[in-house]
């Protein structure tokens, strides 16, 4: 659906600018955004590798682990619905992690594999679970200590003092992330999630059992 939207605005812009006699303007506007786009990212690649890297280095020693450890009281507060022991708490606390060094590229993949471990604790695979509605919440104001992706695009831009930005964006992040999680928590109190998943845990019907028993015999 995306792609179509995409589509139809560029064919639009494309349209109209051909009408008013704008077309050569816009055609260099397209290859001069191009130019740009590449120079961006190839001032993104060093500064994102590194910090992938470190990111890298910080799973391997154990550093991550340690950081969920460490952070183990708020994840409990967070998401007092996943158990404290459950593979879903370290892909959580990985992704937050990754989110709190801006460090946006390693922290996608990091939200999926959480997802997929969040998906198999909720009773209703049709709904979202608290424990996603407010990982997604974190997601989306999440705090960030430092912004390394922001840094890296300001610095590429040629900005003289790229990390004046740590502090207002620190205090930023800090008043979302509260906000957005005190909406969330909110909200489940007047909209609260059914759970009419699998009843692993509840006991079966008596007619069921009984029919269950009579094919048994």
């Amino acid at each position: 659906m995306l792609n179509y939207i995409w589509f139809g605005l560029m064919a639009i812009a494309l349209i109209v600018a051909i009408f008013t006699g704008n077309a050569a303007a816009v055609t260099k506007g397209a290859v001069d955004s191009a130019k740009t786009a590449v120079d961006i990212s190839l001032g993104l690649v060093g500064i994102m590798t590194l910090w992938l890297g470190i990111m890298r280095v910080a799973e391997k020693s154990g550093l991550i682990s340690l950081l969920g450890r460490a952070l183990r009281p708020i994840s409990r507060l967070l998401f007092p619905d996943i158990p404290p022991d459950h593979p879903a708490i370290g892909a959580v606390i990985m992704n937050i992690a990754a989110n709190m060094l801006g460090l946006s590229n390693a922290a996608t993949p990091l939200g999926i594999k959480a997802m997929e471990e969040l998906q198999e604790l909720n009773p209703n695979k049709e709904t979202d679970s608290n424990a996603m509605v407010t990982f997604m919440t974190l997601n989306t104001a999440g705090i960030q200590i430092i912004p390394a992706t922001i840094i890296a695009v300001l610095a590429a831009s040629g900005s003289k003092n790229p990390t004046a930005i740590i502090s207002t964006t620190l205090i930023a992040t800090i008043c979302g992330a509260i906000a957005a999680v005190t909406t969330a928590r909110i909200l489940q109190r007047f909209f609260p999630v059914e759970d009419v998943g699998p009843a692993l845990s509840r006991p079966a019907p008596a007619e069921s059992r009984s029919h269950v028993d009579e094919e048994a015999e």
